[in-house]
């Protein structure tokens, strides 16, 4: 994924001379996780540059150049550090549209490494994406695949209004890795996929069938995509995985029909359970497919605490824990 998010950037800043790209340490070293590497030199320091560290300026700025004709797509370094930005997020990017009936838009792209997986502790692993989706104004993006970061950041960049774009950390080198072999070894057998040499663009606002299935609908996004596949092959259930890859706008049609088909749905995210993006879904299948639901709808998410370090594996939800829970919706 790293790879194909570099190569997403090389294309638009080769293709369109507004893009510009510019975050903390994405110049020179390219980027805490590499994914800017070498694109200053291909580019120039004034197309990709250092930043000193202030969110609040990197989103200022960047809204500043976007209304003035440039597409800016800038890096937090980590989610957990956009809260200084969060006010320039909420009360301009999302706001000028609507504040200048149209005469002014923000097309700008905010990139976030995402969610778990290095050890981070508390303060490098947060899953905030519901702190956006509830945002009148912004688009959130979630991929779960080399193929689909790569063609939706091209879309994001293309798109005339702003789109958080926030990035998985445990997929940016595959769904594993040698560290924790043993928390993730059901995941081996998941290929992430090619990536298509050619402009190959993901059309914000669709979802995509993972898995087809008649038993149970699966929600998913980012790592708990992978997560879910592995759970519906080691239980046996037929369940019906649907990576929704992006929140805000969010493909309702393609939910609604697997729901009503399968008559039963589980939600799966990273994030806390209360007030997670999982309740957002949960509603709108309840008030679309009450009459063809099987069972209460279930959420399998991270817990409500602070993250924690030494628990890290046991926080995310793994394939056991969604297992269970499918078992569980299935007996119901």
């Amino acid at each position: 994924m790293i790879e194909a998010i570099q190569n997403a950037l090389d294309t638009a800043m080769g293709e369109d001379e507004r893009v510009v790209v510019f975050g903390e340490d994405v110049g020179y070293f390219g980027g805490v996780f590499r994914c800017t590497a070498g694109l200053q030199k291909k580019y120039g320091r004034t197309r990709c540059f250092d930043t000193p560290i202030s969110e609040l300026g990197i989103v200022g700025a960047a809204i500043g150049m976007a209304v003035y004709g440039l597409r800016p797509c800038v890096e937090i370094q980590f989610a957990d550090y956009m809260y200084p930005a969060y006010d320039q997020i909420v009360s301009e990017a999302a706001r000028i549209r609507y504040r200048s009936a149209g005469e002014f838009t923000c097309p700008i792209v905010i990139r976030m490494p995402t969610g778990g997986g290095i050890y981070g502790g508390q303060t490098h692993s947060q899953s905030p994406e519901a702190l956006f989706t509830h945002v009148c104004g912004l688009k959130t993006v979630v991929p779960s695949t080399p193929a689909d970061a790569r063609g939706l950041l091209l879309a994001a960049i293309a798109d005339p209004d702003p789109v958080i774009f926030l990035e998985p950390k445990r997929l940016y080198n595959g769904p594993f890795d040698g560290h924790h072999e043993r928390a993730v070894t059901s995941w081996k057998k998941h290929e992430l996929g090619e990536v298509p040499d050619d402009h190959h663009v993901v059309a914000l606002g669709q979802a995509a069938i993972r898995r087809q299935g008649g038993e149970l609908t699966v929600l998913a996004y980012g790592t708990m995509v992978h997560v879910a596949l592995a759970a519906a092959e080691e239980t046996g259930i037929d369940a019906e995985i649907i990576d929704l890859r992006t929140l805000i706008p969010l493909d309702t049609a393609t939910i609604h029909a697997s729901v009503a088909k399968t008559g039963r749905c589980v939600v799966v995210h990273e994030a806390t359970l209360t007030s997670g993006f999982g309740a957002e879904l949960a509603a709108l299948v309840q008030q679309n497919c009450f009459y063809q639901l099987e069972a209460p709808v279930r959420r399998i998410t991270g817990w409500d605490t602070p993250y924690p370090h030494a628990q890290e594996w046991d926080y995310f939800p793994g394939p056991a824990r969604v297992g269970r829970a499918f078992r569980e919706i299935m007996e119901a």
